[in-house]
């Protein structure tokens, strides 16, 4: 029989005690603030956009390019959480990556050229790709796979945090003392953040510190091949899903803030600032759907209907109000179906993570959710660059602003409808871990 979680070490009990789940949760925490400046780096380059384009001379597309350039490095990066999940501990990796944002934020302060600004970009994304992993890995490993909805959504919330409580702060200091504070205060942020990480992180019971820790565990599950996770119809379903959507995601950080501005005519300050908006809805349907998930698995329910058939009938909803978005001509109407098409979809990012999570041994997480989470990046290979081509080509920059969310509303709603055909974790669950040792 598969044994459901690791062995716990005798720091830490089968049951948490009061104490293990206070530091469980103020760990958690953590890395959901390390997640928000995640997000706050990608949130300020759609922040200071328009700013860009203007000082350097630069067109919508080539805005676009940097911007899926960026998701093109990220994805990259990604392939490589398994591997330093091996070869470093959670501690150090995640340090150091922390540390290379912040220094990624500043050759634009000191030389702002396309070049430069386009190098930058990549080097953070590189930097940032392998984090969504390890931040999952680093979280889960205080949390059993049955309660790990709510964690993970609340790491996911991060983005809807970044852009309720940092953009606007970043559209303040932006306007007011210029774009390049924006990325200033970005940098800072992270060097704090690393202060606080030193001095509290360590690993929970769930999850190995590093894949190769327990190898000779006899009590640990073994590993099984690559190939039998990453060919399940969950996986695979799964990765076109939240690729789909982080695509949206990716969109509304690098092009929301203009959109507002050119396209629906509010003022700069006033666009960065309502970047929270979508954010507000997000974050609402993140955390009420992730905890009635983890009730409703507490209950009996199976993992396919929650994580699963839920979320994606909830893109489903959402892409058929963004495909609406182009016949509305009220600016705050406008505002709102982008806010609730956004807002509803997002809550598949952790429920499919969760669902993925569920198929692989334990200490195979971080190489699962690595190449998971890589996939997942590819949308933001193509959804800011081919904003940027559709806004040059319209008419009016808000009908092509307008256009792309309504393309990337069909294709999630297409992507969410193969899902709810072909995914079923419990399912591949039983495949993948009942082939344990045979390689």
């Amino acid at each position: 029989m598969v044994p459901s979680k690791l062995t716990s070490p005798p720091s830490a009990t089968a049951e948490p005690g009061t104490e293990s789940r206070r530091k469980a949760w103020s760990l958690t925490a953590l890395l959901v603030v390390l997640y928000v400046v995640n997000y706050g780096d990608k949130a300020a380059f759609g922040i200071i956009a328009q700013s860009l384009k203007d000082e350097l001379g630069i067109s919508a597309a080539q805005i676009g390019l940097v911007g899926s350039l960026f998701f093109f490095a990220f994805t990259i990066g990604g392939f490589f959480a398994g591997a330093l999940n091996k070869w470093l501990s959670l501690r150090t990796v995640l340090i150091v990556l922390a540390l290379v944002w912040a220094l990624a934020m500043l050759p634009m302060v000191f030389a702002a050229t396309f070049g430069v600004l386009l190098a930058s970009r990549m080097l953070l994304g590189l930097a940032e790709g392998p984090s969504s992993a390890l931040i999952h890995t680093a979280t889960y490993s205080w949390h059993t796979p049955e309660k790990r909805g709510f964690p993970g959504a609340l790491l996911a919330s991060a983005a809807s945090v970044a852009k309720i409580a940092l953009a606007p702060l970043l559209a303040y200091f932006s306007v007011t003392f210029g774009w390049r504070s924006a990325l200033i205060t970005m940098a800072v942020i992270g060097v704090v953040w690393c202060f606080f990480w030193t001095r509290y992180w360590e690993v929970g019971p769930y999850i190995p510190a590093k894949a190769v820790k327990h190898a000779l565990d006899p009590d640990e599950e073994p590993r099984v091949p690559w190939r039998k996770i990453l060919l399940t119809r969950t996986f695979i379903s799964g990765a076109l899903l939240v690729a789909s959507i982080y695509a949206l995601v990716t969109v509304v950080l690098t092009w929301l803030p203009s959109y507002f501005e050119v396209g629906l005519g509010y003022s700069r300050l006033q666009s960065g600032a309502m970047l929270a908006f979508p954010s507000i809805a997000g974050l609402i349907s993140l955390i009420g759907g992730t905890l009635l998930s983890d009730r409703l698995l507490a209950k009996g329910w199976s993992s396919r209907v929650v994580r699963i058939v839920a979320p994606s009938i909830c893109v489903v909803f959402g892409g058929g109000i963004l495909f609406f978005l182009p016949s509305i001509s009220s600016s705050p109407s406008a505002v709102a179906i982008v806010s609730i098409g956004y807002g509803v979809g997002v809550v598949v990012l952790p429920l499919c993570n969760a669902a993925v999570s569920e198929i692989c041994p334990p200490r195979q997480t971080a190489g699962t959710l690595g190449v998971f989470l890589a996939l997942m990046a590819v949308g933001g290979l193509v959804g800011p660059y081919v904003t940027g081509l559709i806004v040059d080509a319209a008419a009016t920059p808000g009908l092509g602003y307008a256009t792309a969310f309504q393309a990337l509303g069909v294709a999630s709603a297409v992507c969410a409808i193969i899902t709810l055909i072909f995914a079923d974790p419990e399912r591949d669950k039983a495949r993948v871990r009942g082939l344990a040792g045979q390689h």
